[in-house]
């Protein structure tokens, strides 16, 4: 399919650069199978779904993966896309030209890394050496949340990105993006769901920042994905299972969610477990198998995230849906507002 058919008009001021408060606090988009609209706010979520649904959320942690270092006496910037192995991470670079093998960046004392390989791309390979301590908790001490390059603030970092930018259930580091969609979640919001006799089951997938690169193929057919980590346990497998052999609805939060169980579902419609890694670029056409459901938050143009949730819910009805929320208003991207779509009719 060609790409310029998920273009739409998006004004750059509703590109969300904060996230509102409460979390549950943001507006939601109800899309029905048939295109139909509501108008919503995510606290009345339980009252949207029915008693015997299952939420499936994604509990990777966000690790700030964002470093300030030296090269010499000029200042490198990176940012860790995918780990290799416990001391090496793919990375972007900048100023790019000066990373070259063999350059070493110091980010603090016994904390630095060096150059061992350049990709075609402009990515690199680093090698960290940390005098024998946790590269998670160096992370901690010294690194930055890797928000999306969309977020544009005239006052830099926030460091209340540290608490904005991860779920409240996120227990697995390994992410250098957040799974938004579950940003809107809080543990009250959890309690009520719990009460309506609506279920959550966690998943594990480790999003890497391919989620933010624009398309640069004219048709999707030429489009490559980033692979990222995920699993989905055998007692996870057998609940989504279970919850659907017995009538009831799997809800992805997020299309993280959406992507590690539709990899993980065989073509009988039976979820498997899984670990491992996922390329899996769903567009119009694809058939879903593991969800009925799914919460996401507002794409941006002829992303890949767009593309699915086209072939979730219908290229025009989601154009029309879109349409509504720039109309409306609405706050696009990672700390902007929801939809929850069904699966189209």
């Amino acid at each position: 399919m060609r790409v310029d058919q998920f273009d739409f008009e998006l004004p750059q001021e509703l590109i969300a650069t904060h996230p509102v408060e409460p979390r549950d606090a943001a507006r939601l988009l109800v899309v029905d199978g048939e295109g139909a609209l509501q108008h919503r706010s995510f606290y009345e979520l339980p009252d949207l779904l029915e008693p015997g649904d299952l939420l499936v959320v994604n509990d990777t942690r966000v690790i700030p993966a964002r470093l300030s270092g030296k090269k010499g006496e000029g200042r490198v910037e990176v940012t860790l896309v995918t780990p290799l192995d416990n001391e090496r991470w793919r990375a972007l670079g900048k100023p790019g030209r000066k990373l070259t093998p063999g350059t070493m960046i110091a980010f603090a004392e016994g904390f630095s890394a060096t150059v061992v390989e350049k990709g075609e791309r402009g990515e690199i390979i680093l090698s960290f050496e940390t005098a024998g301590r946790s590269l998670v908790d160096l992370l901690d001490a010294h690194g930055a949340m890797p928000l999306p390059p969309y977020i544009k603030r005239k006052d830099g970092p926030d460091p209340a990105d540290r608490h904005d930018y991860q779920t409240v259930y996120a227990a697995h580091p390994g992410a250098v993006a957040a799974p938004t969609a579950g940003l809107h979640f809080t543990e009250e919001l959890f309690g009520r769901l719990e009460e309506r006799g609506i279920e959550t089951a966690h998943v594990t997938l480790h999003v890497g920042l391919g989620t933010f690169q624009p398309m640069q193929a004219e048709d999707t057919r030429d489009h490559v994905m980033h692979a990222e980590w995920g699993r989905v346990s055998a007692d996870v497998a057998a609940k989504v299972n279970d919850v659907r052999q017995a009538g009831g609805r799997i809800i992805a939060v997020g299309t993280t969610s959406v992507r590690l169980l539709e990899s993980a579902a065989d073509e009988d419609e039976i979820v498997q477990p899984f670990e491992g890694e996922t390329d899996i670029f769903i567009t119009p056409g694809y058939r879903f198998r593991a969800i009925d459901r799914m919460i996401t938050n507002f794409h941006l143009p002829k992303s890949t995230l767009f593309m699915l949730v086209c072939a979730f819910s219908g290229i025009d009805v989601m154009k029309q849906a879109y349409g509504e929320a720039v109309a409306q208003r609405y706050r696009f991207y990672s700390y902007g507002d929801a939809c929850l779509l069904e699966c189209r009719a």
